[in-house]
């Protein structure tokens, strides 16, 4: 007689949603409809991602001899499982619960399927462990005329009612038969169970009797219908009824459909039977003994989606030590900026909290996964929301690109001094000594040099991405180039005196000169195929430094810019070795030292570029290329230059033809001494 549960596993998922209580422990019993109520009951928990903590399946033929020390009640407080699930007939579940309250669990929710009888449970604690309980009751219509029949009921009219009888005699302690009158008082005429406070006796019908009040009528109909049937059939002149077997009530029956009295739908035939709607009903026990239920809320399958369920969350009464919410869950919730991280071996709703990697988000709770965000966006600090980049490049204001520039402004000045006090002293024997015309190529490509640096600086356009590497190239290869020629010429001239005409000729002819334009034309050759094949472009950097879009300027063809360094390297490095065979040659003004200094720090510098280069991103990676560029050509500047404006500004004695000879006859005596 009892409608479809189907809806009932439904309103306690949906019970479970809105409190989000996704950790639940199960007891049911173990009969066919317990085992259907576990499969459907885990099957739509999992479609809502609700964990079972524990499920414990009572058999019914030993629930009622459940001993006091029960061994299955550990589950229940050793689990972090706040809620508690009972699924069972009123009976199972009077004597479970009469077995569970004698142990004291404060903080757990119960909730179940069916009323059970207070009037039969006898039990009074102070504090009772299933005080707030929820109660999934079939919702039904009234039944009238039901509570005056109640309010009239006494043994009186009924003496073969043990049940009423028993009721007088335990709650109102009075007797209505005269052979009890000496242990029980006499019952008044008019006595009632009325009489009884509300949380000793309910006037209110219960499921089970309302399922056996549509089972009276499921009766009374299907006899009605057998004797239509019976009408109908019967022959003429036969004026004998036909005797009926309870047998051939069950085809009848089974196709029965009526409205009982309080208007509701009852039929036999579970295809046909509609889906039941529920009361939430709230249990209270407190103070000890109110034993009363109060209607918190309704479900029904036939509302629409997202208002199935309705609840006065006000009125529930909850079996904690606080107001809120009882919560039930196996892992904390992860806020937003964390995903979870599940537990090896554990349900999925056992998990730890990982904060976001960078730049990813997560602005929901318990994300499975982060969220990167755009090229042109970025995670904030908590990691749950993606900013806007802000539009940056090494700039002029920017100290570290300020301080750069005016280190190649003043070191430009400097070599455009040095320029000019060369000039100033063109005549002088260290000025002419070694090529005055070399001297001069190389401080005026040493100025561009150093000048070189203020196209990396500022925002990058299209002209000054192909200019940087260009210039760059072209500058330096003329400043090795003319290294070389000094080195050269300063070799050309200590052999000078050996027999022969041929390296007089080379050195009048200013042969070493030529390597100069040689050179250059080799590495003009190679940025035109540069350019010509895959040139510098402006391009964006979004994930070198956090927060910022940087704009930048990408070389293109990587293999043609390490070409054009390569090139310079080695002509470096050529310059060197050529240098430092010569660095011994006697003479006061002998530039092989100075210049082998500087060029072995010119390729420690670009040796050292590369690896560095390759370790850094964005604005840095263009400011290590401009502290090479500054650093390499500040060494050569240094070591060639420093010794002779040295002379030139304070040791002026030493810059004259006498002093040079005096220089060179200490040298040789010092010589031929050793």
């Amino acid at each position: 007689m009892a409608p479809k549960e189907t809806s009932l596993v439904l309103g306690m998922v949906s019970l479970m949603l809105h409190f989000r209580w996704t950790w639940v422990g199960l007891f049911i019993s173990e009969d066919h409809r317990g085992f259907q109520m576990l499969s459907d009951l885990r099957e739509e928990m999992d479609k809502h991602r609700i964990c079972v903590a524990f499920v414990e399946m009572i058999p019914v033929s030993t629930v009622s001899f459940f001993p006091k020390t029960w061994s299955k009640h550990h589950h229940i407080i050793k689990s972090s499982a706040n809620v508690i699930i009972l699924y069972g007939d009123s009976d199972f579940l009077e004597v479970l619960m009469n077995t569970l309250r004698e142990i004291l669990m404060t903080g757990k929710v119960w909730v179940m399927n069916s009323q059970w009888d207070v009037i039969r449970s006898h039990i009074h604690l102070i504090l009772d462990s299933f005080h707030g309980q929820l109660i999934f009751s079939h919702h039904h219509g009234d039944i009238s005329g039901f509570r005056n029949f109640i309010q009239s009921a006494n043994p009186s009219k009924y003496p073969d009612d043990f049940y009423l009888v028993s009721l007088f005699l335990v709650f109102l302690n009075c007797s209505f038969s005269e052979s009890q009158c000496g242990t029980y008082k006499k019952c008044p005429h008019n006595a009632s169970l009325t009489w009884l406070p509300g949380n000793r006796f309910e006037t209110a019908m219960s499921e089970e009797s309302y399922n056996i009040y549509n089972a009276v009528y499921a009766v009374a109909h299907t006899l009605h219908e057998m004797l239509l049937h019976q009408i109908q059939m019967q022959t003429v002149g036969n004026g004998k009824w036909m005797v009926f077997s309870p047998s051939q009530l069950h085809p009848f029956m089974k196709s029965i459909q009526f409205n009982n009295p309080a208007g509701d739908q009852v039929t036999l035939d579970e295809k046909r039977k509609l889906e039941a709607e529920y009361d939430i009903l709230n249990f209270w026990n407190f103070p000890e003994g109110l034993r009363h239920k109060v209607k918190v809320g309704k479900f029904s399958p036939y509302g629409l989606h997202g208002q199935q369920l309705s609840l006065h969350e006000d009125l529930i009464e909850w079996n904690s030590q606080t107001l809120e919410n009882p919560h039930s869950v196996c892992s904390k919730s992860c806020g937003p900026g964390f995903r979870n991280s599940p537990q090896q071996g554990k349900a999925p709703c056992c998990f730890d909290c990982i904060p976001c990697p960078d730049n990813e988000i997560s602005n929901g709770t318990d994300m499975d996964q982060c969220v990167k965000c755009p090229d042109h966006q970025y995670a904030n600090r908590d990691k749950n929301h993606c900013l806007q980049k802000s539009v940056t490049f090494l700039d002029y204001e920017d100290p570290l690109g300020l301080a750069l520039a005016c280190i190649a402004v003043i070191f430009s000045v400097l070599t455009a001094a040095v320029l000019v006090v060369f000039m100033k002293h063109r005549d002088t024997p260290i000025v002419k000594a070694n090529n005055r015309a070399l001297t001069y190529i190389l401080l005026i490509s040493l100025t561009f040099c150093f000048l070189c640096p203020l196209l990396f600086i500022g925002r990058p356009s299209m002209a000054t991405c192909i200019l940087q590497q260009t210039t760059f190239g072209i500058v330096f290869t003329v400043v090795t180039s003319t290294v070389m020629a000094k080195t050269l010429t300063v070799i050309l001239a200590f052999n000078v005196t050996s027999p022969g005409k041929r390296m007089r000729w080379l050195l009048v002819s200013r042969t070493p000169n030529y390597l100069i334009p040689i050179c250059t034309l080799i590495q003009l050759t190679a940025c035109g195929i540069w350019l010509g094949t895959s040139p510098p472009f402006i391009d964006t950097d979004t994930n070198s430094e956090h927060g910022h879009i940087i704009i930048v300027c990408n070389k293109g063809s990587v293999v043609a810019f390490y070409c054009i360094l390569g090139y310079l390297i080695f002509l470096a490095f050529g310059s060197f070795t050529v240098a430092f065979l010569a660095r011994n040659l006697p003479d006061t003004f002998n530039e092989a030292k100075f210049l082998t200094f500087s060029m072995l720090v010119f390729c420690s510098v670009w040796v050292t570029f590369l690896p560095v280069y390759h370790s850094t991103k964005g604005r840095i990676m263009v400011a290590v290329e401009v502290f090479s560029i500054l650093a390499s050509s500040a060494g050569i500047l240094g070591f060639i230059f420093g010794p002779k404006c040295y002379i030139i500004l304070l040791r002026p004695e030493r810059n004259t033809l006498y002093g040079f000879r005096n220089k060179t006859h200490s040298m040789y005596n010092e010589g031929s001494e050793s």
